[in-house]
């Protein structure tokens, strides 16, 4: 986790320069390390290949020069897809309406995998709508989270519609 937080301090600010937003960072592998970045245009337009790209030769300068990676690795940029991630708290205030998977680090009323509509964030919690009942799950204890494609998500994205 230190060594993802360290990259993204090394990578965001040019990342962010070029237009793009850093959604996730994972590194993953024991003997083949594999650095993975999800990125996303700023402007909320879809990421391109050449996009992905452009953030892929500003991130291995980058990397080349700071080399924060003991030994060799891989570097895949890619966009974070129609099930994207959440990983920021504004995520979810941004996909709000939208169904979710939430994982949690520790159980809330002895359970600790949810899925609703997002409703949005209250301070560091994150509202959910779960079989007509409203539960707030506090974000610092969310291990991940993503969204969930429904029939009702491809429509909103086939009319431009908030993802």
């Amino acid at each position: 986790m230190e060594l993802t937080r360290r990259i993204y301090e090394l990578i965001g600010p040019t990342v962010e320069g070029l237009g793009f937003d850093v959604v996730r960072i994972d590194l993953s592998g024991q003997n083949n390390l594999c650095l993975q970045v999800m990125a996303e245009p700023l402007d909320g337009t879809g990421m391109t290949v050449e996009g992905c790209a452009k953030v892929s030769r500003a991130i291995s300068a980058i990397m080349d020069v700071e080399d924060p990676i003991t030994g060799n690795y891989t570097l895949e940029v890619s966009s974070p897809g129609l099930d994207r991630p959440l990983v920021k708290l504004r995520d979810f205030e941004k996909f709000s309406g939208n169904e979710v998977k939430v994982e949690m680090t520790r159980a809330q009323d002895g359970q600790r995998r949810f899925r609703g509509q997002l409703l949005g964030v209250v301070e560091e919690n994150v509202r959910l709508l779960m079989q007509g009942e409203e539960i707030l799950l506090p974000y610092a204890d969310i291990m991940r989270s993503k969204l969930v494609i429904t029939d009702e998500f491809l429509k909103g994205t086939q009319k431009g519609g908030k993802q």
